[in-house]
Order: structure tokens, then sequence, then C-alpha cells
């Protein structure tokens, strides 16, 4: 059961769990594309490599990625789990692009959760979806379920919690 805490408290949890809510990281886009190359195209000497997601997209996703994840808490570990949170949402962004829409309809298509195939039919072409696979593993961890970025920033997210930052 969660209890109300006092506004003078607010901060004591973070601070028991080893959490600086002023402490912001500084992963940048450079690195980004040194670390997970599949989000820019191939480039050559005459075209530069350029981000597959909009650059006003990723800046935002970089600094949220600064914002929630915190270096001290992470310490070696922080660069990559950076990385992977920006190409978890980066992922699910590119799921639903479509550089424009006749139709609202095939707007709001694009926005489709989709699971893993669960079944298939040759004879008039079924397919059956379940998205179970996507929540069971990591159910209390959102939408990091969705990319194979996000249930590996989960994965690292559970061993760094380890070392006791759990204050209720």
């Amino acid at each position: 059961m969660l209890w109300p805490i006092a506004p003078q408290f607010w901060g004591l949890r973070a601070a028991a769990a080893g959490l600086n809510p002023n402490e912001k990281g500084n992963y940048a886009a450079e690195w980004f594309q040194q670390d997970f190359p599949q989000f820019f195209t191939v480039g050559t000497e005459d075209a530069p490599a350029q981000s597959l997601v909009p650059s006003a997209m990723l800046e935002q996703l970089i600094d949220q990625a600064n914002a929630a994840l915190s270096p001290g808490r992470w310490g070696p570990d922080w660069r990559r789990a950076a990385g992977l949170y920006v190409a978890h949402y980066a992922a699910l962004y590119l799921r639903t692009y479509a550089p424009g829409s006749h139709t609202p309809g095939q707007a709001a298509a694009s926005g489709a959760l989709q699971g893993t195939i669960t079944s298939a039919k040759l004879g008039n072409d079924s397919v059956g979806y379940s998205a179970d696979a996507l929540t069971k593993a990591t159910a209390d961890w959102g939408d990091l379920n969705a990319t194979q970025y996000g249930q590996q920033l989960a994965a690292r997210a559970r061993l760094i919690g380890l070392g006791g930052g759990y204050v209720i």
C-alpha cells in the first residue's frame, strides 16, 4: 500500500535510494550514432550518415534519457543505458512513422499495437497475433516490453536496483 507523504518529506525517498533529481546526463547524438548506427543511413564520403529519426525528435529523446537516467546511479553502465533508452523510444517512434497520411484512418493505423505472431494459415491468408509476450516478462516496466532495447534496459535496471536502492 502506498502511504501519502507530507510535502516536507518528498525528497527523502529519492535521496535514500541514491537518486539525485538535479543530476543530469550528457548523452549526445554523436554517441547515439556511434552506439546505435542502425538508426542512421549508411554514409559515404559524399553524403554523411543522417538520422532516420527527425533531428528534433532525436534531441527530445536524448534530453529525456539525460533527465531520466542518473549517471551516479548507473555508474559505468550509464552510457549504455542512455543509448538503450534512446534506441527504445526511437524504435517505437519509427514503428509509427509515416511521411504523411491521406486519411484519419491511415494516421490511426500507424499507431496500432502489433504483437508476436501466434498462428498463421496459408489458405485464405490468416495470421493471429498476441501482445502477451510483450507484456509478461517485464509487466511492471511499462512500454519497455515493446522493443529489445527496452527489454535490455529493463534487465540492466533490475540488476542496478539489486544493490538496495529500493525505499518504501
